[in-house]
């Protein structure tokens, strides 16, 4: 039996990350472009996210697409545009019937404490690792 090291290793599972090293910010996406199951745990009084209702099970949509995690507090949330134009470009997401909805979950950190907070996560930031 192969034992799994890596998120990378579950089959249908790709992993990207974009990085600026002047503002010391970025963001990490995990693609299941064929959708997977996710679920959420909340923590923290001051927490910063984007369709985590996707997560719960009383939502309508039962797979996600991605999962995103990025810097630049809740102005990193611009970062899912990116991730959800190139799953568009693929044609994953949920069918709507007119087009596919891509679900991209998404959380971010305060990272203002370093760098340059002016700088931060964006929607071109977050097609590039894809």
């Amino acid at each position: 039996m192969k034992r799994v090291h890596a998120i990378t290793d579950v089959p249908g599972i790709k992993v990207g990350h974009a990085s600026d090293f002047k503002a010391l910010t970025g963001c990490t996406v995990i693609l299941c472009e064929e959708g997977a199951v996710g679920v959420v745990d909340i923590r923290g009084t001051a927490t910063g996210t984007r369709q985590i209702d996707a997560l719960t099970h009383l939502h309508l949509v039962d797979k996600i697409h991605a999962i995103l995690l990025a810097g630049g507090s809740a102005f990193g949330l611009d970062a899912t545009g990116g991730v959800m134009t190139y799953l568009e470009e693929k044609g994953k997401g949920f069918d709507v019937g007119k087009t596919k909805i891509p679900i991209v979950p998404t959380a971010v950190i305060f990272d203002f404490g370093i760098g340059d907070f002016l700088i931060r996560p964006d929607q071109q930031m977050g097609y590039q690792p894809v």
